[in-house]
């Protein structure tokens, strides 16, 4: 074989393997996925085509459950995450000895009592059922409800409460604990259900046919809803601080109305 011969045939051999190294450092320097709750999607579309005029590209990836997008963060197949709050990310990673860490809030939204057969948790008689979410963070939460209301008393001091916890049930009301998803699927199996607000958004669920709303107050600071990162470094990633920016518009404050049904209040300006 000529030397021109044998120069054309190495560069036909390494140019394609070239070619695939550029593509593949250019798809990965350029997309960010963002792992969401599937009630979001409509939210993030927004999002993510304004931010595709400032060259930055991002992949939804959704989820239906509060299980796994915190490892799927953990383990790379996502680099941020917007479905839960602050208390919900510290008890996770106590658990998981790991730093998942907030690089920007998105919204409040308040928990709620839902019922297929009560006008008002005034309904509730000796012994009924309530179901309530099974994770740390939230069933402490819809636990800390059922105490505004009066319907239970809790230990004192214990940041996460569950059923353990309390110390007054004049009702003998009886706890299904349940995944959060599964909370808003089972109204017919029970007196009533405390609801996460995006749950009951994904179930169709109209807030205003709910029999009680939690109050806001200085206390529900560990429940707003973040944009979390893998790591406390994560905060000076400046495309993350991109998608913040994008986030925190009055564009996405009137989506989150409109697709919430005026049930979650912006967090970034939010005054308690």
């Amino acid at each position: 074989m000529k030397l021109w011969q044998k120069v054309v045939l190495a560069l036909a051999l390494t140019a394609p393997v070239f070619g695939l190294a550029a593509c593949g450092k250019s798809a990965d320097s350029k997309v960010v996925k963002v792992g969401i709750m599937s009630n979001d999607k409509e939210i993030w579309q927004d999002i993510q085509k304004r931010l595709k005029k400032q060259d930055v590209n991002i992949k939804l990836v959704e989820f239906t459950d509060y299980n796994t997008p915190n490892q799927a963060l953990n383990d790379g197949d996502v680099q941020l995450n917007s479905f839960q709050t602050v208390s919900f990310m510290d008890t996770w990673n106590q658990k998981h000895k790991q730093t998942i860490t907030s690089v920007g809030n998105t919204y409040i939204g308040p928990m709620r009592a839902y019922s297929s057969s009560l006008k008002s948790l005034d309904g509730l008689k000796k012994g009924d059922k309530v179901s309530v979410p099974n994770d740390a963070s939230n069933e402490g939460r819809a636990l800390q409800l059922l105490e505004q209301y009066g319907l239970i008393k809790l230990k004192s001091g214990v940041a996460t409460p569950t059923v353990r916890d309390i110390t007054d049930n004049k009702l003998d009301l009886k706890f299904a604990e349940l995944d959060a998803a599964q909370t808003a699927r089972s109204l017919k199996d029970v007196a009533a259900s405390i609801v996460n607000n995006d749950i009951a958004a994904a179930a169709n669920l109209n807030p205003k046919d709910a029999i009680y709303v939690e109050k806001i107050t200085a206390k529900s600071k560990p429940y707003l809803n973040v944009i979390a990162a893998k790591s406390p470094k994560d905060k000076s990633n400046k495309t993350y601080k991109k998608i913040v920016k994008a986030y925190q518009t009055d564009a996405t404050a009137k989506l989150l109305k409109k697709y919430y049904k005026n049930s979650t209040e912006p967090a970034w300006n939010y005054k308690f």
